[in-house]
C-alpha cells in the first residue's frame, strides 16, 4: 500500500499562488462570470448548467474501507466499499490536476447550527460557482470564528477531472468518495453541486449518532410559542409547501439534528427544486432567487435573461441554491427546542391511506423505517401506473449506518419528549390516481394545523382495519367523510383490494429489516385484514 500524508498534500495545495480563500459572494459571482461559468438572470441570480450530470450519481458514490469504520458501515448498494489504495491513487491524480489550475477557490464553513455539534468544513473547488454554492448552502463562520477554524472534514471537488474506470477502478468517469479516517470527500467527473451538500449530510449521518444526536432528512419549523415541528417526506409529498407556514418560523427545509438540547439545522441555506416555479405558488422561493443565488439547469433566455422554470429540456431536477436568510420568517440561528409534533408525509397514489392518522411510538418507527410514497406514471421511464416506493428513514441514499439505529434513536426521543406523531396522506382520495382526486390542499393544511395545535391529541379515533392506523373522527375545517378513505370510494370492494395490495407491499419491503423487534414489525399493515 502506498502511504501518503493527505493533510500535508492539502497544506501544500492551499499555499499555492492560485488560491482564492474565503472570497465574498460578490467576488465569486464576478469570477464565475469572468470564467464564463454562467450568466446573470434578470433578478441577479447566477444561472449555470451542469452538463451530463444533472443529479446525484448513486452508483459512483463510495466509502473507503478503513479499519476504524469497517464494522460500523452498512455496506451494500448505497454504501459501496472502495479500497484505500484506489482512493489514494485517485487522490494523488486529483491533487496534481488541481495544482495545474490557474485558480482554485476555497471556503471555510460549518455543518450544524448548534456549536456543540457542528462540524468545521473546508471546501476546495476548481469552479467559482461551486464555491459560491458551498458558501450559500453551508453555515458561514463569523470573522472571529474564522481565526480558529480548523477543518474537521475537507471537500475536494474537481469536476473537470475525469476518472478512467479501467485504470482507476471506478464505475464511471465520475466519483464521490468519503474517507472517514482522512476526513476527506473526494469528488470528480461531475459538475452537479448537490454532491457536495449530500456528501456532508452522509458524513453527519455517521458522526452525529456517535454523539447521541439523531440526524434527520426533514424540514422543521417553530411556532410563536416555541413549539417545534418536524416534517418528513420524500419528493412530491408537500414537505416544503407545508413547512413554509407564514405563521411559523422556518428552522430549515432539508437536514436537521436532534440532540439533548433540541433541534438544529445542519445547513445554512436551501437547495429548492424550482420546476414549474411561479410567484403565485411559491412566493418565498421566487423572491429568494436574487443576486448571490445559484440556479442550476434552468433554461435562461440569453437576451432577456428570464429563466423558464417550466422548461425541462435539461432536466426536471432544476434547482435553486440560496442562504436561509433569503427566506422571511427564518429562525436565526436555526436552533430550537425539542419537537412537540412530528408529521410523516406520504403521497399515496393508491388512494387508500387516511388523510391523517395518529401513530403510536412503534407505528412511528415502522413508518420511519418504511419511508413510503408513490411514483406516478410519467415521472420516470417505464412507469405506466402508480408504483409504491420506499426510502428508509425518508433518506436511504445518505445513511452510512444500519437503518434500525436511526429508528431506535427516533423511538427513544419520541418517548422521552412525549412527541405526537402523525401520518398525513397528501396523495389521492376517492380512488387511485386517474380515478380519484388529489387531496384538497386546504384540507391538508387544516389537518396539519390541528395536529400542530394539539387539537387531535385526545380526539376520538377509529382504527383502520388494513393499516392499523388511528384515524380521527373529527378535524376542524375538514368534512368528516374525507377522513375515512373507504367512505370516499364509490366501489368499496375495489378499495379493499387496493388496500390489501398496498398492505402486502409494505410487508414485503419490511422483510429486509431483520433486526427490528416484533412489536415494531406488528405495528405495520395486515395483509389479511378486511373492512368487515
Amino acid at each position: 500500500m502506498t502511504t501518503l500524508d493527505f493533510s500535508n498534500e492539502i497544506h501544500h495545495l492551499l499555499h499555492g499562488d492560485n488560491i482564492h480563500m474565503n472570497l465574498p459572494v460578490s467576488h465569486l459571482v464576478e469570477r464565475a462570470l469572468a470564467r464564463k461559468e454562467g450568466i446573470l438572470t434578470a433578478s441577479g441570480a447566477l444561472s449555470v448548467e451542469t452538463g451530463k450530470y444533472t443529479g446525484r450519481s448513486p452508483k459512483d458514490k463510495f466509502i473507503v474501507e478503513e479499519e476504524s469504520v469497517l464494522n460500523d458501515i452498512d455496506w451494500g448498494p448505497v454504501n459501496q466499499p472502495i479500497s484505500k489504495q484506489i482512493f489514494t491513487d485517485l487522490y494523488k491524480k486529483v491533487m496534481a490536476h488541481l495544482a495545474e489550475q490557474k485558480e482554485l477557490f476555497v471556503t471555510q464553513a460549518f455543518a450544524g447550527a448548534d456549536p456543540a455539534y457542528r462540524l468545521p468544513i473546508r471546501v476546495i473547488n476548481e469552479d467559482a460557482w461551486h464555491n459560491l454554492f458551498a458558501k450559500q448552502l453551508f453555515i458561514r463562520p463569523s470573522e472571529e470564528e474564522l481565526q480558529t477554524h480548523e477543518a474537521g472534514f475537507t471537500i475536494i471537488s474537481a469536476p473537470h477531472f475525469k476518472a478512467d474506470p479501467v485504470v482507476d477502478k471506478t464505475s464511471s468517469e465520475a466519483f464521490v468518495i468519503i474517507s472517514f479516517e482522512e476526513r476527506i470527500v473526494l469528488i470528480g467527473g461531475t459538475e452537479y453541486a448537490g454532491e457536495m451538500k449530500k456528501s456532508i449530510f452522509s458524513v453527519m449521518n455517521y458522526l452525529l449518532p456517535q454523539q447521541n444526536v439523531l440526524s434527520m432528512h426533514c424540514s422543521a419549523n417553530v411556532g410563536t410559542e416555541g413549539d417545534t415541528a418536524l416534517f418528513f417526506g420524500l419528493s412530491g409529498t408537500g414537505k416544503t409547501t407545508l413547512s413554509a407556514d407564514p405563521n411559523r418560523y422556518l428552522i430549515g427545509d432539508d437536514e436537521h439534528g436532534w440532540s439533548d438540547n433540541g433541534v438544529f439545522n445542519i445547513e445554512g441555506g436551501c437547495y429548492a427544486k424550482c420546476i414549474n416555479l411561479s410567484f403565485k405558488k411559491e412566493p418565498q422561493i421566487w423572491n429568494a432567487i436574487h443576486f448571490g443565488a445559484v440556479i442550476e439547469n434552468v433554461k435562461t433566455d440569453k437576451e432577456s435573461r428570464t429563466p423558464d422554470y417550466d422548461n425541462v429540456s435539461l432536466t426536471e431536477n432544476t434547482r435553486a441554491a440560496y442562504p436561509l436568510d433569503s427566506i422571511p420568517n427564518t429562525m436565526m440561528p436555526s436552533i430550537s427546542g425539542h419537537p412537540s409534533t412530528i408529521v410523516f408525509l406520504t403521497a399515496d397514489a393508491f388512494g387508500v391511506l387516511p388523510p391523517i392518522s395518529r401513530l403510536s411510538k412503534e407505528q412511528a418507527m415502522y413508518h420511519f423505517l418504511s419511508g413510503y410514497t408513490s411514483k406516478l406514471a410519467g415521472t420516470e421511464r417505464g412507469i405506466t401506473e402508480p408504483e409504491a416506493t420506499f426510502s428508509t428513514c425518508f433518506g436511504s441514499p445518505f445513511l452510512p449506518l444500519e437503518a434500525s439505529r436511526y429508528a431506535e434513536m427516533l423511538g427513544d426521543k419520541i418517548e422521552q419528549h412525549e412527541v405526537n406523531v402523525f401520518l398525513v396522506n397528501t396523495g389521492w382520495s376517492g380512488g387511485p390516481y386517474g380515478v380519484g382526486e388529489r387531496m384538497n390542499l386546504a384540507y391538508t393544511r387544516a389537518m396539519v394545523q390541528a395536529a400542530l395545535q394539539g387539537e387531535l391529541q385526545n380526539c376520538e379515533t377509529v382504527k383502520d382495519p388494513f393499516f392499523g392506523l388511528h384515524i380521527p373522527l373529527r378535524c376542524p375545517g375538514v368534512p368528516d367523510e374525507v377522513l375515512q378513505p373507504r367512505q370516499t370510494w364509490k366501489d368499496t370492494a375495489a378499495y379493499d383490494e387496493k388496500a390489501k395490495e398496498l398492505s402486502q407491499q409494505f410487508q414485503e419491503n419490511f422483510k429486509k429489516f431483520t433486526s427490528v423487534s416484533d412489536n415494531i414489525r406488528a405495528a405495520g399493515p395486515s395483509v389479511f385484514a378486511s373492512a368487515e
